[in-house]
């Protein structure tokens, strides 16, 4: 087991206005990796103080992940109540949250109430938008039970919700109190869904750590193999990785933060375009990050030899580089366009995007990128071609 503690500044201090004798809150809190750690999860909200808990639970896990959720609350004595939530990326939606709003009313939800998230990372942005916003602000803690969810979404306090418009438009930064990061809960995917987290521990690597890259290159038929000592390594690094780079830059004000969407300005296009659900998000970041190679390739910031390299271990790992490879289905039949179109007016609506111009998050070597403006739209047209 391994805990990696993510340091965050206590918010301001209160204002002339505020009552003295408000004190700033340790915002700081733990990740704790490795096989068995679910149950835990009692005693630290026992540990914080909490004499209830809120579980909100993908539909899939009620009866087995969070069924072993609520008995270690329950154990420490926590009363819990728990709440379903539909399977899939489309749970991620407006009405998906108000009807946990109005479940937490109906409960008398108060501010003591800690709210517990347990499945992937759909179910964890939801739940901790609802955590968020609800009553000003519940305390929320993060049991992720896919690979995507441990080594990404459920660490660093992103939470949302998708539009039709646009993915993850409505949200906020809402920090957990804690990390959960069980491995044996991951024996339980199904292989696309477990392959499908990899496409951000591969980002990590090109994005921050060149030798971390390497390592996977060496060993990724071990961890697609779910071998406990590489799968549990590269879900510690990852982790690792995404809470140093969440300490430098929380709300993405300095510049550094926005690195970790380095393919997903593509991957939210796609999943937009094509509909949520034709793709799982790993798999559109897959595709988003090859395709943002080959962009720098073609603005010379890249070697095409980095590029191959990409591409190969994205395929060592069961991941998708083509569009038309990660697609058994046409365009969205409700897009009016043709998908190059389609895909491009997302982008320009995308949270980087700046009074329209496409800018992207692209590598210029194995553990670096940056921000990239001004990007000719001709060019996005090209990379986006298979």
């Amino acid at each position: 087991m391994a805990t990696i503690r993510l340091h965050l500044p206590s918010q301001e201090p209160p204002g002339p206005d505020q009552a003295a004798s408000m004190s700033r809150e340790n915002r700081s809190y733990d990740i704790v990796v490795g096989p068995g750690v679910i149950v835990g999860i009692g005693p630290a909200l026992k540990a914080a103080a909490a004499s209830r808990a809120l579980l909100i639970a993908d539909a899939a896990v009620l009866e087995t992940h969070a069924a072993r959720v609520a008995e270690s609350l329950r154990s420490a004595g926590i009363t819990t109540e728990s709440i379903a939530v539909p399977s899939g990326e489309a749970a991620k939606s407006l009405a998906q949250a108000g009807r946990l709003w109005d479940a937490c009313a109906r409960l008398a939800i108060d501010r003591q109430t800690h709210v517990v998230a347990v499945g992937g990372g759909v179910v964890g942005d939801l739940a901790g938008f609802v955590a968020a916003t609800f009553a000003r602000g519940l305390p929320v803690w993060q049991v992720p039970t896919t690979v995507i969810a441990q080594v990404d979404s459920g660490i660093g306090g992103k939470t949302g919700i998708n539009l039709d418009a646009g993915k993850n438009l409505v949200g906020a930064f809402w920090q957990p109190r804690g990390v959960f990061a069980d491995i044996d809960v991951l024996a339980t995917l199904p292989d696309r869904e477990f392959a499908s987290g990899f496409a951000e521990v591969v980002k990590y690597g090109m994005i921050l750590d060149a030798g971390f890259f390497d390592w996977l290159e060496e060993n990724a038929s071990r961890i697609m193999a779910r071998e406990p000592s590489p799968l549990t390594a590269a879900v510690e690094r990852s982790a690792a990785l995404k809470a140093l780079v969440v300490e430098r830059d929380e709300r993405e004000t300095t510049g550094l933060r926005v690195a970790l969407n380095y393919g997903h300005t593509f991957a939210h296009a796609i999943e937009t375009v094509f509909g949520y659900g034709a793709l799982l998000h790993g798999e559109a970041v897959a595709i988003g990050m090859a395709r943002a190679a080959r962009l720098a390739a073609m603005l010379g910031r890249l070697p095409e030899a980095v590029v191959d390299r990409q591409d190969r271990l994205l395929t060592l790992l069961s991941l998708p580089t083509a569009l038309s490879a990660g697609l058994s289905a046409g365009i969205n039949p409700t897009a009016e366009k043709p998908a190059a179109d389609a895909l491009i007016d997302v982008m320009r609506r995308d949270k980087k995007s700046l009074a329209g111009r496409l800018r992207f998050v692209l590598p210029d070597r194995i553990g670096h990128v940056e921000l990239v403006d001004g990007i000719p739209e001709t060019l996005v047209r090209r990379a986006l071609g298979d």
